[in-house]
């Protein structure tokens, strides 16, 4: 036989067919050409002769017709051992099949696969008188037949889907299985996809099939969906792979198709894909409301139309709900998402409770509604649970709770309407699951709200009000925390006002960020305040104040071996800080300041020149040993001052002169000397990057005012008792020039007291000054370094009570060392207007 491309898918095939005619004797009579090709013998060697002479053992001529009585109930065919081995196959009229090893004529073997038909002469009941045999390669014909044997098994299962369409995609023959699905007719020759599925999707699988069947390159897993025009609602997801089929001649036949249900499969990634992305919602924010939020859109429409989101009213400030179920929660609707917002945000309140008998495994479980449809679903209506019929339209629904930690937190609903497919149990699975995900969640964004509102409070606690209005100065400031999220850090600034009208500017920066740096920013800012309190200079107050931050250092390394918390890692960080302190007097109209680290402070002078001023600065505070330098320097009315810290100009990545130079820029852009400095302040940084900064911005701008010199009153007066009534006569003489009358007789008791103390104590001369601005200041300065004291006189005393008369008098009262001794003085709330 000689093996063709085209005959090679039939291996008995009658064109170039290797055939053989025997008689009855097992003779043969007759050797194609075919024959001859295969075995390489001649018909004129092989012709006469019996048929076993061709076998390559002749002694398996039995076996072989063996073959034909195993495969035919004992029949032989029509030759036989002796002229008698054919009489047993006279009753076959069909033949059989067998396999055999014959001589190849080059002398080799050749395993062919072989057919017997016999021919039968007049009527059926007569025997056999010839054999036709077809061979053929036994490699061809288990390759045929393992080939007809997979075709016919493909038609026959019912796992997937099989179709032959011809050129015009016209369906020739299918399987019993090829879409189960409801409204694909039984019979399915000659029809097309369009006659029973929806136009769009015959449309689509068409134009692939078409491509194959031009093209010839076969198609490979081509997802669509498959909708009957019978049951159009949700449809079926089928995987297509197709492949051309070629006439002998290579002209296209037609197209074979393999179509694969893949809805289970398809949804079940589906489900996976939705919950990593839901996932990954919920992990983009630590706010309770932007979380919630970003889950119904994820949700909606993956999953469903509508989806909601109700919470305990607790957990939005933070709280946390009563850890037992049965307990009725205040739910508020938080958050919605579909076609239907307006219904779902209608009655945003509900109450939800555990049945009493639910068990708390039942309570965090998810309830799933169907057959919304069939049902009327207003609300009242006891067949259907209120939650339900939020949602005109739904056919159906379920939710789940938000539970962590034993705690429900609210519930997550979620609604299908229209034509998609109603819910089923995977689906409430896969709600419980994100739920359960989105409980965690929103359980670690409240408890960073509640963290933050402690966090923020503390440090809003810490601060002074942002603007002021003192009679020295006019001022405003700001701070930007490098942490955003948390707003706390390290950085402050104060406004201390001072006796004599003057006061006091503070700007200090405490190294590192969160809660650790607010905690030492509040305990440096409350000993700056007592210590400024105590009027001293700036140099020297920098210095108690290292003193103490070096204390703080020692005790943080201390670690106390009672402590049940001994052992745990605390959040810490470095003790150090920079701190500017200034002191302005607007009498004098001098400012006197010194820095521990911090940068120089800016001078926008009246005509709008920009300087920074010359310090000498120490080392940081939290160093110890090195004294700080004191800078005094004259200011004009209306001059600005800003205090900030080294975040506003080293924000970006040049150098700090170039950042200085900015802030220089900034200061007369935003045009200080002319604005309000409450609104100049954010111009000055306005521009500063949106994302986190590198460290913490302060600002505190300070526009100097003076005390007008008919505002003021002084007298020196001699070390003589006698003095002391006209001190008094001086006084309530200024007082009625000022029509201050009203504190004529508190101010006459304060003078005598503190002069009458100055001249008995300290002798020499005493210099007596009033000065009016938001109070009265009575001043008393004597060359005494001996600070009074306020004591409790005993009741047979006569003296001892002369302070604290002044003490019932005043608004407040106190002390301050002078270069040429001290200055005792008193403050007095002057009448209202």
């Amino acid at each position: 036989m000689r093996a063709s491309e085209s005959n090679q898918d039939y291996p008995f095939a009658v064109t170039n067919t290797a055939a053989a005619l025997l008689d009855d004797a097992g003779t043969v009579l007759a050797w194609t050409p075919a024959a001859e090709a295969l075995l390489e013998r001649r018909s004129a060697d092989v012709c006469g002769r019996p048929a076993r002479d061709l076998l390559a053992d002749a002694g398996s001529w039995e076996a072989v017709l063996a073959q034909g009585g195993r495969g035919q109930g004992g029949q032989t065919g029509c030759a036989g051992r002796g002229g008698q081995e054919g009489r047993q196959g006279r009753e076959s009229r069909e033949g059989w099949d067998g396999r055999a090893t014959l001589r190849h004529g080059s002398g080799g073997e050749l395993e062919i696969g072989f057919r017997v038909i016999p021919l039968h002469h007049g009527a059926p009941g007569r025997g056999a008188a010839r054999c036709l045999v077809l061979g053929a390669p036994l490699e061809l014909v288990t390759r045929w037949r393992q080939d007809h044997a997979l075709t016919r098994e493909l038609f026959l299962q019912g796992r997937v889907g099989l179709a032959v369409f011809d050129g015009d995609l016209r369906m020739l023959r299918t399987n019993t299985h090829l879409l189960p699905y409801t409204g694909v007719p039984v019979e399915l020759y000659g029809r097309r996809l369009g006659d029973f599925l929806w136009a769009e999707d015959a449309r689509t699988i068409e134009a692939r099939l078409r491509e194959v069947l031009d093209s010839g390159t076969p198609l490979i897993g081509f997802n669509t969906t498959v909708r009957t025009l019978e049951d159009p609602k949700g449809g079926r997801i089928v995987t297509i792979q197709a492949f051309r089929l070629q006439e002998p001649d290579d002209q296209p036949m037609g197209v074979a198709a393999v179509f694969t249900d893949v809805t289970d499969h398809e949804r079940s990634r589906g489900r996976l894909d939705l919950l990593y992305r839901a996932t990954g919602a919920l992990g983009g924010s630590l706010s309770v409301l932007r979380t919630v939020e970003d889950l119904v859109q994820v949700l909606v429409p993956t999953l469903g139309d509508c989806a909601a989101v109700d919470l305990a009213e607790t957990v939005l400030t933070g709280g946390e709900p009563t850890a037992d179920e049965r307990l009725r929660l205040h739910l508020i609707r938080m958050a919605v998402a579909g076609t239907r917002p307006e219904a779902l945000r209608t009655g945003t309140t509900t109450r939800f409770a555990a049945p009493p008998s639910a068990s708390a495994e039942r309570v965090r479980r998810g309830e799933l509604v169907t057959g919304l449809g069939d049902r009327p679903s207003e609300p009242g209506n006891d067949t259907v649970p209120a939650w339900v019929s939020t949602v005109p339209g739904a056919h159906s629904a379920m939710t789940a709770p938000l539970c962590a930690r034993g705690v429900t937190f609210g519930r997550l609903m979620l609604w299908r309407t229209g034509d998609s497919a109603p819910l089923e149990e995977d689906d409430l699975a896969l709600l419980e699951e994100i739920a359960a995900r989105a409980a965690v969640a929103v359980d670690n964004a409240r408890c960073y709200t509640k963290e933050r509102r402690t966090a923020v409070g503390l440090q809003r606690s810490l601060l002074p009000p942002a603007t002021s209005e003192k009679p020295a100065v006019e001022a405003a400031g700001l701070y930007l925390p490098a942490d955003a999220d948390s707003g706390v850090g390290g950085d402050w600034f104060d406004v201390i006002p001072l006796s004599s009208a003057r006061v006091a500017l503070v700007v200090g920066d405490v190294a590192g960020h969160g809660l650790h740096a607010t905690a030492m920013m509040g305990r440096l800012r409350s000993a700056v305040r007592a210590m400024a309190d105590l009027e001293l200079e700036p140099e020297e107050l920098l210095a108690h104040v290292d003193d103490m931050v070096v204390q703080v250092a020692a005790e943080a390394e201390r670690e106390d071996p009672d402590d049940g918390g001994a052992g745990i890692p605390l959040p810490g960080g470095p003790a150090g800080a920079t701190c500017l302190y200034a002191v302005y007097d607007p009498v004098a109209r001098t400012c006197v300041m010194a820095s521990a680290g911090h940068p120089p402070p800016a001078v926008v002078g009246p005509d709008g020149t920009v300087e920074y001023v010359e310090l000498s600065p120490g080392p940081p505070l939290g160093v110890g040993g090195w004294p700080f330098e004191p800078v005094e320097l004259d200011l004009p009315p209306g001059s600005v001052l800003a205090l900030y810290t080294d975040g506003l100009i080293e924000r970006g990545e040049g150098d700090v002169d170039e950042g200085m130079r900015d802030l220089a820029d900034r200061l007369l852009r935003s045009d200080v000397l002319g604005r309000p400095l409450r609104q100049a302040r954010h111009d000055i940084v306005e521009g500063l990057p949106p994302g986190r900064l590198r460290d913490d911005v302060t600002l505190l701008l300070a526009r100097t005012r003076v005390v007008d010199t008919g505002a003021i009153a002084t007298w020196m007066l001699d070390a003589d008792p006698a003095v002391v009534a006209d001190a008094r006569h001086l006084v309530l003489a200024q007082l009625t020039s000022w029509d201050l009358d009203e504190l004529a007789f508190s101010t006459e008791l304060i003078v005598s007291e503190l002069v009458t103390n100055a001249i008995r104590h300290a002798g020499g001369p005493v210099r007596l000054r009033l000065i009016r601005a938001d109070t009265l200041t009575c001043e008393v300065s004597d060359s005494s370094n001996t600070q009074p004291r306020m004591r409790r006189a005993r009741s047979s005393e006569e003296g001892g009570r002369g302070l604290y008369i002044v003490a019932q008098l005043s608004h407040r009262w106190g002390s301050r060392y002078t270069m040429g001794g001290k200055t005792v003085w008193s403050e007095q709330n002057l009448p209202l207007v």
